[in-house]
């Protein structure tokens, strides 16, 4: 919901850091794969009980994901450097839920599949309405430049990492906070489910 209005403040700062690793040689998918090493290394720490390592490393993950698409932009945007972008930010996203699962099987197991399902319902409408924007030539800059079309919703990227970053400030209250997010995820998810059917059926 948030993504579009903070694109506006970091893109720029981004966009200059993103200028100084690609002339250091730094590429944009090295970076996309040390941002995901950095996820899981947050589950991990998560399912030890290191809740502030892994509040720093979920928000070094997030810089990586920010810098990755700057250096591309710097350098050359690829068809496989958009194809890791997408994948391994799903990957993470369903690694942080999965370390307080591990951490707590007893407490957090339920809310937490409710969480990991409710991502998988906004992923699989985010996605399917890409492939058939692409297939039908709808184009968006609402997020910034991407390389497949970022269908907008109430729970996007800002507010899934405002999550992760609350559940890591106060992790015996996951099980609530996962709970009232996947409902927001859930209507999200039927949000875009009606949005793509009115766009494609005029198509």
């Amino acid at each position: 919901m948030f993504d579009a209005a903070l694109r506006k403040i970091i893109d720029a700062p981004l966009n200059r850091a993103g200028r100084g690793l690609a002339d250091v040689g730094v590429t944009a998918n090295a970076v996309t794969v040390f941002g995901l090493v950095l996820g899981f290394a947050a589950a991990a720490a998560i399912a030890l009980g290191a809740t502030w390592v892994a509040l720093c490393l979920v928000l070094l993950n997030r810089l990586a994901d920010g810098l990755d698409g700057a250096v591309a932009r710097a350098t050359d945007r690829t068809d496989l450097g958009g194809y890791i972008d997408i994948v391994f930010d799903f990957l993470f996203y369903g690694a942080v839920p999965l370390g307080f699962v591990l951490a707590d099987p007893a407490e957090n197991g339920l809310a937490g599949a409710v969480l990991l399902a409710s991502f998988y319902a906004n992923g699989a409408a985010f996605l399917a309405f890409a492939i058939m924007a692409e297939k039908t030539g709808i184009e968006t800059s609402a997020q910034g430049l991407k390389s497949l079309y970022y269908l907008g919703g109430l729970a996007e990227g800002a507010e899934t990492i405002f999550v992760f970053v609350v559940f890591c400030l106060f992790p015996a209250w996951f099980s609530v906070i996962a709970l009232a997010f996947a409902a927001l995820c859930f209507v999200s998810a039927g949000a875009r489910i009606v949005f793509s059917m009115r766009v494609l059926a005029d198509r």
